[in-house]
């Protein structure tokens, strides 16, 4: 009892200690913190505190025999458990039962698990990713194509499909690739908006400044006729002076004759 005791403690500070940020945590990582000494988990009770929210549960390294005691874990999607001590259809029908009708991902890698029928209790739950890497039931012959054949929802058996091409990338990858998209093409349709309203601003713009453009030709435009009109004015001056200088040299011409023929007359009166 002493060492229930100590390990109960042991594992309540861990838990307080993962999660201290949240009250309600999606994921919970004790990897390597408790090295149990009775090769059981917390006691039911330190668990559910968190159980209600727990999408992830990591358990790895603590020398865990049994998953006797193990909560009902209603949203979680991915177990992890390995470098344990795990062994027989017990321990899985414990994981069936409180968690299989969500669980996706499975991780039982290096455990004791030596025989295809331990697995067993996962034929009924939905788990589609499943790892036995170092565990003895992967030597045994035919374990793949038979662990496939037992479970109808898995589609990754240590890594690779039933066909053995490796997987690439777990499905809550590809989620989480859609999510991306959904929100890249929203960003991208505003980005376009935005394209198409500086397109718009800068035609505005450009026809604003065309019409400057417009203006500013108009008044050279109209500065030139002034000067031509100007130059047409000079030389109207021009041909006006020289018109008059010739129509005064003309006068003065043909009066001439004339004064030159009073002055004879003149002259004759006088010798008479």
């Amino acid at each position: 009892m002493a060492a229930v005791g100590e390990d109960d403690a042991a594992w309540e500070r861990a838990i307080s200690a993962a999660t201290k940020a949240t009250s309600a945590p999606k994921t919970l990582a004790l990897d390597g913190i408790v090295k149990s000494s009775t090769g059981r988990l917390p006691s039911a009770a330190l668990l559910e505190r968190v159980a209600a929210s727990l999408e992830e549960l990591s358990v790895a390294g603590a020398r865990l025999s049994s998953l006797e005691g193990l909560p009902r874990l209603p949203a979680l999607r991915r177990l992890s458990l390995p470098d344990n001590r795990l062994s027989g259809a017990a321990a899985l029908a414990a994981v069936a039962e409180a968690c299989g009708a969500t669980l996706r991902h499975l991780d039982l890698g290096n455990n004791r698990f030596a025989d295809v029928q331990e697995l067993a209790p996962l034929a009924g739950v939905g788990v589609e990713s499943l790892d036995l890497y170092q565990c003895p039931v992967t030597k045994v012959k035919g374990y793949r194509e038979e662990v496939f054949a037992l479970i109808p929802s898995l589609k990754h058996l240590d890594g690779a499909d039933a066909e053995g091409n490796e997987r690439l990338e777990t499905d809550d990858d590809e989620d989480d690739e859609e999510d991306d998209e959904e929100g890249g093409e929203g960003e991208e349709g505003e980005g376009v908006e935005g394209e198409e309203e500086d397109e718009e601003d800068d035609g505005e713009e450009g026809e604003e400044e065309d019409g400057e453009d417009g203006e500013g030709d108009d008044e050279e435009e109209g500065d030139e006729e002034a000067e031509d009109e100007d130059g047409e004015a000079e030389d109207d001056e021009l041909d006006a002076d020289a018109e008059d200088k010739e129509n005064i040299e003309s006068k003065a011409g043909s009066s001439l004759p004339n004064k030159r023929k009073r002055d004879s007359e003149d002259d004759a009166n006088g010798d008479k």
